[in-house]
């Protein structure tokens, strides 16, 4: 079982560490937001559409996707949709007043934009479904329920460490200069992951 564990902790590390669509998100809010229960909803969001791919994952539900390459073409429009449609928000918002004022994204936006860079971002669900399901197939009993609980582990962890280093980040920019900047260079990074789904659906 410590096998495991180790097996799922030291890979979903590994998947959740480059920098994505979904990390630069989460990260910026922490930073957007005056207070950090403000980006709660975006950390919550983004560990339950974790939690609930790694769970299809390890059930073999996700694999339906597999077999289904209209529900893939469908996934990857809906997902670039939505990921220009956060880049064009990113790039226009303001950072947090200097007089208090919260400017940063609401919570109903966060949840919309959490959910569609987790849910609908086909690069996340084709690790999720080549990765981590076919390595917990390795496993059985106990010990898959050991290494998917590894794996959901660190994804929460993550997103929380992301947002309070957010945080931190945005306590030291008294301007709001840095924000700004940081939206802008997270609406880039979105927009190279935009480009990525239209390369692939054109590969399709």
């Amino acid at each position: 079982m410590f096998q495991a564990v180790i097996h799922g902790l030291l890979l979903a590390l590994g998947l959740i560490l480059p920098l994505g669509a979904q990390n630069i998100f989460v990260f910026n809010q922490g930073a957007n937001h005056k207070s950090l229960n403000k980006a709660l909803p975006v950390v919550i969001t983004a560990g339950l559409c974790d939690t609930l791919l790694i769970l299809l994952a390890v059930f073999g539900v996700s694999l339906i996707l597999n077999h289904y390459p209209s529900l893939q073409l469908i996934i990857y429009i809906v997902g670039l949709i939505f990921l220009l449609y956060m880049a064009w928000t990113l790039w226009y918002e303001k950072s947090s007043s200097n007089d208090g004022s919260d400017l940063a994204i609401s919570a109903k936006k966060q949840i919309s934009f959490a959910l569609s860079v987790s849910l609908l971002n086909p690069h996340a669900i084709m690790d999720t479904i080549g990765v981590i399901g076919t390595s917990a197939s390795l496993y059985s009993g106990y010990e898959k329920v050991a290494f998917t609980a590894a794996t959901i582990f660190i994804s929460w962890f993550w997103f929380f460490g992301l947002a309070i280093a957010g945080k931190q980040v945005g306590m030291f920019d008294k301007s709001g200069k840095f924000i700004i900047i940081l939206n802008r260079v997270s609406s880039i990074i979105i927009l190279f992951v935009a480009a990525l789904i239209i390369k692939n659906i054109i590969n399709m």
